[in-house]
């Protein structure tokens, strides 16, 4: 068999020594914008959970969305369901005293509320707490709302709230789960 015989000469050298180096600096260059988008991605990670405030010595009661995560919610949907029963909150303009005085007509009589909606698009900040509810100054209203969402929560009253990261991930917190799901 013949030999092949390589005529090394500094020429094909120096060209195999800047091909290697080309290719690991192309490595390294993936590797990189592999973790730039991990962090990017992290930098503007959104993270809700529902929050109740209850303080029975102000007669206070709050229902919040709290975002601690590093960048903005933005609300899809919220679906609340009772009994089986399906509602998109929509249906009550994205407000939460009206869908639960449908579920129980005496919450009807509180007067002393403050009421925000939860529509859909709405952004919620990062680091930053949403009221959505919150009925104060009167021991009878309060005791009336929270004994109505304990007998109502008992019952099986269930909250779905499916919101967005501004990379159009989705997520996912409802009542059952420990934080948000990532959806899709």
């Amino acid at each position: 068999m013949g030999r092949i015989k390589f005529n090394w000469n500094l020429e094909k050298i120096l060209g195999i020594s800047a091909m290697s180096i080309s290719f690991i600096t192309l490595i390294i260059f993936i590797y990189q914008t592999n973790l730039m988008s991990k962090q990017n991605y992290l930098s503007i990670l959104p993270y809700v959970q529902v929050s109740t405030s209850n303080n029975p010595s102000d007669n206070s009661f709050a229902l919040r969305l709290l975002n601690h995560g590093v960048g903005p919610a933005i609300i899809e949907s919220v679906t609340m369901i009772y009994d089986g029963k399906t509602t998109d909150l929509t249906d009550h303009n994205n407000e939460i005293l009206p869908y639960l005085i449908s579920l129980d007509p005496s919450l009807d009589s509180i007067q002393n509320y403050s009421l925000a909606t939860l529509n859909k698009g709405m952004a919620i900040p990062a680091n930053s707490v949403y009221s959505f509810l919150e009925v104060k100054n009167s021991k009878k209203e309060y005791n009336l709302i929270t004994a109505a969402l304990f007998r109502l929560e008992e019952e099986g009253l269930d909250y779905e709230i499916v919101y967005r990261s501004i990379q159009n991930e989705r997520w996912m917190v409802n009542n059952t789960s420990d934080g948000p799901v990532k959806l899709d």
